[in-house]
């Protein structure tokens, strides 16, 4: 079903749709075939504008078995059409799925809706009979018949996926690439000719884009490319310690391609080890970074701690998931919040960056190698698995419009009988300066033991007040290198303003849209330091409601830093993105 979906989302984007996905994985590892827990979806949605979320109700539901059906009934429209396989419907997976009756649409109160009763297994053997392919390889290109119908249903052109299936499959198995066809388009034909389809649409291409060239994209695929970015415009190798964990695997599996681009990949044997090979490469010089999700950023704590008390450039990214341990793997949350804040031993301040849509997730990826580039500090960078795993059309940039990055290597030779002094600042940044080793005259070291601005280790308590106070200033003063905080919708002052951080972004710009001018809505991209006018901002205002996934993480945080000012909370906790409904309840009511 995810390459179903991609196919279809795909397609959609070269056409010049405005898209968003949202892919829903099971939970478990190996959840049992045929139950609820063990469904596989794949959520899209198009539109002939710009689309900022995967939509909240659906106009089709494809559902390949009865477990799929109970597990997605409740989010078709009331007009909406359910495509099912009517050979999944046997008694065994009608049990499997835990329905009671014989008649699941009566059961889930469906059965007002346009249902699309098709025979698609035995539609498809039908198609192949002839193809040489054993039952089983026939039987995985019931999707593709599916996905033959849906197009039809939609008006989309079958040549992107003829295009695909040749690109992906001459090498290693041409032999698959005719009998796909024939099942996608066999697929399509017995759509326009059943009488169960009442309506068919079309989607004309998204207007009003900016000029461009424009392909789909993932987050964690749009993070990796913006990591090499960072690369390329700051002259640096970039090399990354990682150890693969859902939802971040991706990130280092993509990284893992671009060899040619300088990229350098290590799958490390735990978290620490990837940290860790990471902050070595940082003190020899590279552009370092590490990816995890919850679990692994638990791990990773002490060595980040480290990274801060040497005064590295490492970026951290942690594409959230829900927790606690374990948790939902395959879930979307902002519930590491707290643990990016505060989730390390001592006084051990970190900048927290913030990608807010899965295109968005290569300019956030590219600010933070650049924020701790630098700024001679490691930046944590959160995703989310609903921007990691998410998709929408991006503009693919120029690298011209993208500004250089300024690493502060020492420069020349020290005049004879100096010292270098690793951990001396510059007055208006607070930044130390970076010595690569092997430099002749600029030998230092660097650890986890406290030491004074020359390097050298020590328990003075003054210095060590002072150096806790400049670290910390120092990742304050990245806010004079951020963007201001700008309104995003509705007038600049009010009763209230909607407040959203990370994925949240498309969901409640859709929300409050549809509210209407009236209400205020900003969004952060920049956790810490907040932006420098934030504080002006919220002064404009007599209430701030904070929409996040989570239990208020960032509403407490903005609480402790604005004291006095009446912020409220708006939360979910479920894996799942908001819906906009929900949105426009919870802020109309504050209204």
């Amino acid at each position: 079903m995810q390459l179903t979906g991609s196919l279809f989302a795909d397609m959609s984007a070269i056409y010049g749709n405005g898209l968003s996905t949202f892919p829903d994985y099971p939970a478990e590892i190996r959840a049992p075939h045929g139950t609820v827990s063990g469904v596989s979806g794949f959520q899209v949605h198009i539109g002939s504008g710009k689309v900022s979320t995967p939509g909240d109700f659906c106009d089709l539901l494809v559902a390949m078995n009865p477990a799929a059906l109970k597990a997605n009934a409740k989010w078709c429209k009331r007009h909406a059409m359910i495509l099912v396989d009517e050979d999944a419907f046997d008694e065994a997976g009608m049990k499997k799925a835990g329905f009671t009756t014989d008649n699941p649409f009566v059961e889930l109160g469906v059965e007002d809706r346009t249902l699309i009763v098709a025979p698609i297994t035995t539609l498809t053997q039908e198609s192949l009979k002839d193809s040489g392919m054993d039952n089983k390889a026939i039987l995985k290109c019931k999707n593709m018949f599916t996905l033959g119908m849906a197009c039809y249903i939609y008006s989309r052109p079958l040549e992107y996926i003829y295009e695909y299936l040749e690109k992906k499959f001459t090498k290693k198995h041409p032999e698959v690439i005719a009998p796909n066809k024939k099942v996608l388009f066999d697929g399509f034909n017995y759509a326009a000719n059943i009488q169960a389809i009442p309506n068919t649409y079309t989607v004309a291409p998204a207007e009003h884009l900016e000029k461009g060239t424009y392909r789909n994209i993932t987050g964690n695929q749009a993070t990796a490319w913006g990591l090499l970015a960072a690369s390329e415009k700051s002259g640096l190798s970039l090399f990354c310690g990682s150890y693969p964990i859902t939802p971040a695997t991706a990130i280092l599996e993509e990284l893992a391609i671009h060899k040619s681009l300088g990229a350098k990949t290590l799958q490390a044997e735990d978290e620490i080890a990837g940290i860790c090979t990471a902050i070595g490469a940082a003190y020899a010089g590279n552009l370092a970074v590490t990816t995890t999700s919850g679990p692994g950023l638990s791990l990773k704590s002490e060595a980040m701690g480290l990274a801060v008390m040497a005064e590295l450039p490492l970026v951290v990214v942690d594409v959230q998931r829900g927790g606690p341990s374990t948790g939902l793997p395959t879930k979307t949350e902002q519930s590491d919040l707290n643990q990016a804040l505060y989730g390390r031993n001592g006084e051990c301040p970190m900048a927290v960056v913030a990608a807010h849509s899965p295109a968005h997730c290569f300019d956030a990826a590219f600010q933070a190698a650049k924020i701790a580039l630098e700024h001679m500090t490691p930046v944590l960078l959160l995703s989310e698995g609903f921007l990691g795993n998410g998709s929408e059309p991006w503009k693919i940039p120029s690298m011209k419009d993208y500004p250089e990055i300024k690493p502060p290597f020492v420069q020349g030779l020290l005049p004879e009988g100096e010292r270098f002094k690793p951990f001396e600042r510059d007055p208006e940044t607070l930044v130390r300066r970076w010595a690569v080793p092997g430099q002749k005259g600029f030998e230092h070291r660097v650890g986890g033991l406290e030491k004074n601005h020359a390097g050298v280790l020590s328990t003075d308590p003054a210095n060590h007040a002072m150096m806790v106070a400049e670290r910390a200033e120092k990742v304050e003063r990245i806010a004079r290198d951020l963007p201001a905080l700008e309104l995003i919708n509705g007038p600049a002052s009010g009763k209230l303003l909607v407040v959203g951080w990370g994925g949240t972004y498309g969901h409640i710009l859709t929300a409050v849209r549809e509210i209407g001018e009236g209400v205020s809505y900003v969004h952060f991209d920049y956790i810490n330091p907040l932006p420098a006018n934030t504080a002006e901002v919220f002064s404009h205002f007599e209430k701030i409601l904070v929409c996040e996934l989570n239990t208020g993480q960032f509403a407490d945080y903005l609480r402790a830093k604005f004291p006095g000012r009446d912020i409220r909370k708006f939360n979910k906790v479920q894996g799942q993105p908001f819906l906009v409904s929900e949105l426009v309840e919870a802020i109309q009511k504050e209204m």
